[in-house]
């Protein structure tokens, strides 16, 4: 049976960089008491006694080893993006030593070592003064009888490879360090002070919001974390508003690609996920892989706590109210098909609501699927049709990207306003002042809404500055410059990206794959993407039409087939759409070519590529390859194959001329 542990502390500070920080001779001539409740009063929940005595086994071991060492220890040391916490960070002269404890472990476990690999990575990443200091992760279970710590190898960007060291070896293995790393002492309070800036994915943000906390916890990034948090509470007060006044009210964000538009309408979501609630929300999208993977991960993770806790748990259980919180839009637009009532939930989170079906699309599908021949709406309209069933109030959020539109159908923004200003009237309208940017394509349906007496621009709603990307923000312009065939341009963004970003080409796919699997570290996870029409691919196994699960894909170990980390299966735009990876191996086919300094944009229909004449079309493809281009966070390998001169649909010449294009911007190849 676990026991709480408790004692009269001040109030913890979630936001606190570490729960103990002090320099190393203060630690030393502190009771192992007082600083167990300093870790306590700085924990949010009760500390249950499991914790209390592996603190109690760290501490000790800590006075141990750093005798007479002249720097600073902190002990829990938050990593905000990852929703946990290092064990001790010690700072001696040059160098930042990363601690993992096991406590009761004999063993150097693979997952111990990633583990505290990601953490020294988190730092190097995020955190503003380790960007160019030595970092030297080290795994220590307490009841290991031997080392396996090897020589010290360090990367490129200062970050060694973790040492595996037992008890006895640590105090030697740290001496072996401070001798080995040269540079200049670090200032210790200044380090401990600087900014910490984390910029995580959707499913790590997913995750973390999930267990309870807040966006200004895992997205702390300057003006960025300000521009989150007040367009948060801004939406937080249209849902006060609305639920005081009985009002309806329909509100969109926007913001600059990679702005955390989608973390703001989590983070309402899951302050307000609750069944039964009077104020229950939900996240709803229309990307199929997206939802899949948010809500396996958030149920293993949900699982894997609840069961460390002590509770006893099934993975249908916890899975239950994962599934009611975040959910498939088209499932959320079927349910109003079949019940006349108004939905459970007050508050609704549409997350790209600008690819929601025009009034076409959703007619046929309705004829085709579903069986109602005369169905009139398009899904904006009949999903406002839909919260206005409450009698009483119902808050929308739409949240509004631009760009990277890769499906037939999509309504665009503007049928939402066109929807409010014809049909719901008595909705009261809050949009971004930005809507008005052409890249949104409101277009008329802003002018049209001008006059609109319940119409109210406000900039509370944008979110202007980028998240993504953290070693470059540049990626995403270099990449636009590159599609657009804006040589000058590209080159000029791809400088910007040196040292940061790294991007190379090949014509070897084996080549590409071992370029990134020698670049991943710890549980940094890297995949093979291609084009959903890369149909003559399949030569070098790259099939794009055999499905992946995107669950398996992004999630799984990287023991297991199915996982990205495997470099067999690979995903299309379709399946990584609003998900990214640490680094991509990204194919290039025949279906987009470089040829006369432009593209040329081709289908594969029978045994030969035919030209996309579309206009339409020709965007969707082109856009294909913006959503696989700025899928990693880390760096990409391209792979354009050499081609077949026996193959007439893979002649060299269909490759070389887009080979020859991506060299000539500057982009190395692989040696």
């Amino acid at each position: 049976e676990r026991k709480e542990f408790k004692v009269p502390v001040a109030p913890h500070n979630l936001l606190a960089r570490a729960w103990y920080a002090e320099p190393i001779d203060q630690f030393l001539t502190t009771g192992s008491d007082a600083i167990l409740g300093r870790l306590t009063g700085n924990s949010n929940v009760d500390v249950v006694q499991e914790q209390v005595e592996a603190w109690q086994v760290q501490i000790s071991l800590l006075k141990q080893w750093l005798q007479g060492l002249d720097g600073s220890v902190l002990l829990e040391f938050n990593i905000p993006r990852m929703g946990r916490r290092i064990d001790a960070v010690v700072l001696l002269g040059a160098v930042v030593l990363v601690v993992e404890f096991k406590v009761g472990a004999a063993t150097f476990d693979r997952g111990a070592i990633d583990q505290v690999w990601d953490y020294a990575l988190d730092l190097k990443n995020f955190h503003e003064a380790s960007h160019s200091v030595h970092i030297v992760p080290i795994l220590v279970p307490t009841e290991a009888k031997s080392s396996s710590r090897g020589s010290l190898e360090i990367a490129e960007d200062l970050v060694a490879k973790p040492l595996c060291t037992h008890p006895d070896g640590f105090r030697s293995a740290i001496e072996y360090v401070v001798a080995a790393v040269q540079g200049d002492r670090i200032d210790n309070p200044s380090w401990i002070r600087a900014p910490y800036r984390p910029t995580p994915t959707i499913v790590e943000a997913a995750r973390v919001l999930y267990a309870r906390h807040s966006v200004e916890e895992i997205a702390r990034h300057d003006a960025g974390a300000q521009n989150l948090a007040i367009t948060s509470r801004r939406i937080e007060e249209l849902v006060e508003q609305a639920k005081a006044g009985r009002q309806k009210i329909i509100c969109f964000v926007t913001g600059v690609p990679g702005a955390g538009k989608t973390l703001v309408g989590l983070n309402v979501a899951t302050q307000r996920r609750d069944v039964g609630a009077a104020a229950h929300a939900v996240f709803l999208s229309g990307n199929g892989p997206l939802v899949a993977v948010l809500r396996e991960a958030l149920t293993r993770d949900e699982l894997m706590r609840r069961k460390r806790d002590g509770e006893k748990v099934t993975k249908a259980g916890v899975a239950s109210p994962v599934k009611a919180f975040i959910q498939n839009v088209h499932h959320f637009r079927d349910e109003a098909l079949r019940e006349v009532a108004p939905p459970a939930d007050h508050i609704v989170i549409f997350d790209e609501a600008q690819r929601a079906w025009n009034r076409q699309k959703t007619a046929s599908f309705m004829k085709q699927k579903k069986g109602q021949p005369n169905f009139q709406h398009s899904e904006p309209a009949f999903l406002i049709s839909y919260m206005d069933r409450h009698d009483d109030w119902a808050v929308i959020v739409c949240l509004v990207g631009g760009g990277q539109e890769i499906h037939t159908g999509e309504a665009g923004i503007g049928e939402w306003l066109e929807a409010v200003k014809n049909d719901f009237p008595h909705w009261r309208l809050f949009v971004s002042d930005r809507l008005v940017d052409s890249e949104y394509a409101a277009g008329r349906a802003m002018e049209s809404i001008q006059e609109f007496r319940n119409a109210n621009l406000d900039g509370s709603l944008h979110l202007a500055v980028s998240m993504r990307s953290f070693r470059a923000e540049n990626v995403s312009a270099f990449v636009k410059a590159m599609l657009d065939c804006d040589q000058v341009a590209a080159q000029q963004k791809l400088k910007t990206l040196s040292g940061k970003f790294p991007i190379v080409v090949t014509r070897d796919l084996m080549r590409a794959k071992q370029w990134v699997r020698d670049r991943a570290r710890g549980t940094e996870r890297f995949g093979l993407v291609a084009s959903s029409r890369a149909l003559r691919l399949k030569p070098h196994a790259i099939d794009i039409r055999t499905p992946i699960d995107p669950v398996h894909w992004f999630l799984d170990d990287c023991d297991d087939t199915r996982s990205s980390y495997y470099l067999e299966d690979c995903a299309t735009e379709f399946q990584v759409q609003g998900l990214e990876l640490d680094w991509i191996c990204g194919s290039w086919d025949g279906d987009l070519r470089f040829k006369n300094d432009n593209w040329s944009y081709h289908d594969f229909r029978g045994n030969r590529w035919q030209n996309v004449q579309n206009q339409d079309n020709r965007n969707y493809l082109r856009n294909a390859y913006r959503v696989l281009l700025t899928r990693a966070r880390q760096g990409m390998v391209i792979f354009v194959p050499r081609g077949d001169p026996t193959d007439p649909t893979r002649a060299p010449i269909l490759y070389d001329r887009t080979f020859d294009y991506l060299v000539s911007l500057g982009i190395s190849t692989v040696q």
